[in-house]
């Protein structure tokens, strides 16, 4: 080695002894390595390091995807104990509101019978018999003046169920009035003047036959006021 390629500065080591070779040598040379190693040892732990806390943040490594589809797919799927749960509750509750609601038959009530003829248009100077079913006395002479009263102008003979021409006793079982043709408007004026319904105003073969009278009201029992 000579003295242009030596970097330290010459020391007792460095005389010269009979010979020519030094006393001794102030330290070896070092190569490029042993100075670059320890630069490339901090690298790469800090690359392992840097790596390391990478994989760390995200989420080693692990496809987020991956561990989020069972659960969702356990949770959007409802077990068909319980699909089956819910359909029997609504089938109960439809069949409980079902069975409350009335039927339109059961809640209607009854058509009410309506007069066969118009009230309007009867001929209020028609004859009209009036006959005592009841067996009390004056019930007919009474109706006879209800009718009058009501504006009925015709002949209104009073008598007893019975009499010649007349309804036979018995005939009917309810205050009644019986028409022959072509009288139902003044048959139900009459019914209508003293309150009896209409089921009970009805045609009768013996009243057409009558001479004169076109209307007859049979009482059974005595109207009430």
């Amino acid at each position: 080695m000579t003295n242009s390629t030596y970097r330290y500065p010459p020391d007792e080591f460095d005389v010269a002894v009979p010979g020519g070779a030094p006393v001794g040598v102030h330290r070896a040379p070092r190569s490029g390595w042993s100075s670059a190693w320890p630069f490339l040892l901090v690298a790469l732990v800090c690359a392992g390091v840097a790596w390391g806390g990478i994989t760390l943040l995200s989420g080693g490594g692990n496809d987020p995807n991956s561990a989020a589809e069972p659960n969702a797919s356990v949770s959007a799927d409802p077990s068909p104990s319980s699909s089956e749960g819910a359909e029997g509750e609504g089938d109960g509750q439809n069949d409980g509101d079902g069975g409350d609601e009335p039927s339109e038959e059961s809640s209607s009530e009854p058509e009410e019978a309506q007069y066969p003829g118009d009230p309007a248009a009867a001929n209020m100077a028609a004859d009209i018999g009036v006959y005592n079913d009841s067996g009390e006395a004056g019930v007919a002479g009474a109706v006879a003046t209800n009718l009058q009263a009501a504006g009925f102008t015709g002949n209104l003979n009073a008598g007893n169920a019975g009499d010649p021409n007349g309804p036979q006793a018995g005939a009917v079982t309810a205050n009644s009035v019986l028409y022959g043709p072509d009288r139902a408007d003044t048959a139900s004026a009459v019914a209508e003047a003293l309150g009896i319904p209409a089921e009970n105003v009805q045609e009768s073969a013996d009243v057409g036959a009558h001479p004169t009278e076109a209307v007859w009201v049979v009482l059974v029992t005595p109207p009430t006021e």
